[in-house]
């Protein structure tokens, strides 16, 4: 009769004890190796989620909720996620270069970025701080949509008489038109800013196909986009070095440029890597005070030329203000000016979260190749990478003749490194990645091998593939060190975002490893591919890299030029 009882005192009881075993138990530990192996590209099925409208996105990876926000937006790109660092707030706003009371709903990356990356130790100075603050009144005042911006508009609208009319107006513009890849668009923007900076003027942008997909507007309360009734719109894809319009064509056509009458509406720069001679005059201080009388500079140009804008007399003092340390000018006016769109950033938190976020180490690098032969891939490419990343210490060799069965916790936890590979085949990332599966790190370190994409082949202007691209960059910002290849933008532009001084892979000739693969770059700043080899006041050629200490020749191209700080010991 009393076991009886006692069962169904148990039987009464189990339920209870069940259900504070599971309120009583909480979470279990986290596990620092899950997922950490798995080193998949976007492509695979797994990692793809195709919307409504057909547009393949990054898989939203699980991630631990915070207080932020997601976006209302009827694509609900974003991901609620846990930012990975804390920040002051004066950090949020990159030491200030970033104006506060933006709506962050708006656009997510603008404070957020800065979460992702390492406490910069350059800090902007407060003179190029307040030029920024000065520029965002004057684009208010003049930008689309203002009183100015239409009494110009009715100028340019007008047929040009020939001659030079003191201008009216108070607000003057220069227009960038979109040309070339990604890469090329985002340093030539900076460039172009930079020069209406120095020139007072207000910036627009030609959108192309896909720039107000991929960027955020980074001026308050107004736009830097050129609307598609813009005056001139039609004659943007006819614009070349023969256009009436080009001041270099005009420049052929008299001995003496103080005698060019230039029309007071526009004149077309034409400033891409195919300019003449007389284009390049555009550097000289003498054709600077002809082009201050027009009021819409119209201008096409693939080139980061900010180089050879400290070698002009007129510039050179402001820039030394605005940028005491040379190196930082794309460093500062990248973060400044370039916010990826909601869509574009909802790609690069996924991929971070789900692959970067837990390793203790993340190696970026960046293969671009420009072989003859085509895209490759290369078997003394991946030799160079390997030769470059084991001589530099930045991966562990493998041990490829033991391999013991180990504890691999034996001796505490291991170091875990993610490298991030981007490139347009995949077939780099999928050698090293079987290559650290196949044979032990000797370091012990565990080694996650990671890429993004392989779209094959460049499509500028195919939106998904200039999304991806920009997502790419960066990622590959958020590392802590940086290898990237010889001759590319798209390495220049994620080196210069996250303040890195990367291993640069020198270019392979007659498909052989350089000696050395690779080597640490002086500078961040990006290289000037195609600058002027003229002294504008000796009126006769010379080496333009040799004139002041901190413009000098780039070390991935022996022609082209760069801004490098020069520290006295």
């Amino acid at each position: 009769m009393n076991l009886m009882k006692i069962f169904a005192s148990l039987l009464v009881s189990l339920p209870v004890l069940i259900t504070l075993s599971l309120v009583l138990r909480g979470n279990p530990p986290p596990d620092r190796i899950k997922g950490f192996a798995d080193a998949r590209v976007l492509e695979t099925p797994s990692s793809l989620v195709t919307t409504s409208s057909n547009i393949e996105v990054f898989q939203r990876p699980a991630a631990p909720v915070s207080n932020i926000t997601s976006s209302n937006s009827a694509e609900n790109v974003l991901p609620e996620i846990e930012l990975p660092t804390q920040m002051p707030k004066e950090d949020k706003l990159y030491g200030g270069l970033l104006a506060p009371g933006f709506d962050e709903g708006a656009c997510f990356s603008r404070y957020q970025s800065s979460f992702y990356r390492k406490i910069s130790t350059h800090k902007p100075s407060s003179y190029l701080l307040s030029r920024l603050r000065s520029y965002e009144q004057l684009h208010k005042r003049c930008g689309p949509n203002t009183k100015p911006y239409s009494a110009s508009l009715k100028q340019l609208k007008k047929k040009s008489n020939g001659k030079i009319i003191s201008a009216s107006h108070e607000c003057k513009y220069v227009v960038w038109i979109a040309n070339s890849g990604l890469g090329n668009r985002i340093l030539s923007i900076t460039a172009a800013f930079v020069y209406a900076l120095l020139t007072n003027r207000v910036l627009l942008l030609d959108p192309g196909k896909d720039l107000p997909d991929l960027l955020c507007e980074p001026f308050p309360d107004t736009s830097w986009l050129l609307s598609s009734h813009f005056p001139i719109k039609s004659h943007f894809d006819k614009f070349d070095q023969t256009s009436p319009r080009c001041y270099g064509n005009m420049l052929k056509k008299t001995s003496n440029s103080s005698e060019l009458s230039l029309p007071s509406s526009y004149v077309y720069l034409h400033l891409g890597h195919d300019y003449d001679d007389q284009d390049k005059l555009f550097f000289c201080d003498e054709e600077q005070s002809h082009l201050g009388k027009v009021d819409w500079l119209v201008m096409k140009t693939d080139n980061y030329f900010v180089p050879s804008l400290f070698l002009m007399p007129s510039f050179e003092q402001e820039l030394n203000k605005l940028f005491p340390e040379r190196e930082t000018v794309f460093h500062h006016l990248g973060r400044y000016l370039f916010h990826p769109s909601d869509h574009v950033w909802g790609l690069i938190t996924r991929y971070y979260h789900a692959y970067l976020a837990k390793a203790d180490e993340r190696v970026g690098i960046q293969v671009r190749t420009f072989e003859p032969a085509g895209p490759g891939p290369f078997k003394h490419v991946m030799d160079q990478i390997l030769a470059c990343v084991f001589t530099e210490k930045l991966l562990p060799r493998v041990d490829e003749q033991n391999e013991p069965i180990v504890d691999i916790f034996s001796s505490g936890t291991p170091k875990m490194k993610s490298v991030l590979i981007t490139s347009l085949k995949p077939d780099y990332s999928e050698n090293l990645r079987t290559m650290y599966w196949e044979h032990p790190a000797v370091t012990g370190d565990l080694i996650g091998v990671f890429q993004p994409s392989h779209e094959g082949e460049q499509r500028t202007d195919n939106k998904l593939h200039d999304r991806k691209a920009l997502a790419e960059m960066f990622l590959l910002s958020f590392s802590d060190v940086l290898v990237t290849s010889a001759w590319s933008t798209f390495g220049y532009v994620a080196q210069g975002l996250g303040g890195l001084k990367p291993w640069i892979l020198f270019k392979p000739e007659n498909q052989t490893v350089p000696n050395p693969p690779c080597r640490r770059l002086q500078s961040m700043e990006p290289c000037f591919h195609a600058p002027p080899l003229w002294d504008c006041k000796e009126k006769r050629g010379t080496d333009t890299g040799a004139i002041l200490p901190h413009v000098r020749h780039c070390e991935d191209i022996s022609w082209g030029l760069q801004l490098i700080d020069i520290h006295e010991s």
